[in-house]
């Protein structure tokens, strides 16, 4: 069964016959799923064989434009269409510059320690780039280089306008997935061990206040989004999870392989597209939200 509602809603956002389509297949750990909407295609990390891929939906090719990419995880597009990457190997967040070749660093230490593992990462309209720094990285033989960590926290950061990197918050166990809600004046931010999705008011010096709980979610949630009203899309060890935005449980998407992240793409925003061994595409009736682009 694909689909499991909680809530008639559910069938609001999801029709109730949608079926998966496979569109690139053969991959090992995918992550850092995201559409690229000014040239109007996917990209998303392999960790597991240390690249990048574009897919383009027109040819349904999937070409590889990092590599190696210092197992890459979470990427997002910034207000200039640029590519911003987090890597596990490096513990930075690195962004592409306009040629596809030369890598910039943004972000490597905070206080003089190296940062742990910066994994999701995102952007705001004013182009403020926001990025989780759990301890993954360093623990996984997988997703990253088994080493010590330097931090003492796992926190959330905001690399400002200026470039100076600001500590948003870190009373996190392991800070994964985030997002901007409609407006930008409340982040979501899961944290992946507790099981559970914060939210936050983002204030103007790029610290976060506030941080209750607004939902529990039935897994480890990844990878988190909202769609044009709010609700809270968000995988859970391997499924995908949709609340309302108060919380509320509407359903359930039961995807195939192990899903750690996923995205909205398309034209129109309107299609599903989950990052497994096989990326996935489902089409929906709602839309993810719009924010800068």
């Amino acid at each position: 069964m694909l689909l499991e509602a909680a809530n008639p809603g559910f069938f609001d956002l999801v029709d109730e016959n949608a079926v998966l389509e496979a569109v690139s297949v053969g991959h090992r750990v995918t992550e850092g799923i995201i559409w690229w909407p000014q040239k109007e295609c996917l990209i998303f990390s392999d960790m597991g064989v240390g690249k990048v891929y574009k897919w383009d939906p027109k040819t349904f090719e999937t070409t590889a434009i990092k590599f190696p990419s210092n197992i890459s995880n979470g990427n997002f597009i910034d207000t200039e269409g640029r590519i911003v990457t987090c890597e596990h190997a490096t513990s930075s967040v690195t962004r592409m510059e306009p040629d596809g070749r030369y890598m910039k660093t943004l972000a490597s230490h905070y206080d003089g320690k190296q940062l742990n593992s910066p994994n999701d990462i995102i952007v705001d309209s004013r182009g403020r780039i926001w990025f989780t720094d759990p301890l993954y990285g360093r623990t996984s033989p997988v997703a990253g280089i088994k080493r010590e960590a330097e931090m003492g926290f796992q926190g959330v950061y905001c690399i400002n306008t200026d470039g100076s990197l600001i500590l948003a918050r870190k009373d996190f166990e392991q800070p994964n997935g985030l997002c901007m809600e409609i407006g930008e004046q409340t982040m979501l931010v899961n944290d992946t061990p507790r099981q559970e999705i914060r939210r936050f008011k983002v204030e103007e010096d790029c610290t976060l206040s506030g941080g209750e709980t607004v939902c529990k979610v039935g897994g480890r949630p990844d990878g988190t989004k909202i769609d044009k009203d709010g609700n809270i899309w968000t995988t859970a060890s391997g499924d995908m999870q949709v609340f309302d935005k108060n919380g509320l449980l509407l359903g359930t998407i039961h995807v195939p392989g192990q899903c750690r992240n996923f995205c909205f793409g398309g034209a129109d925003r309107s299609e599903l597209y989950f990052a497994c061994e096989t990326i996935w595409r489902l089409k929906t009736k709602t839309q993810g939200a719009k924010f800068f682009v």
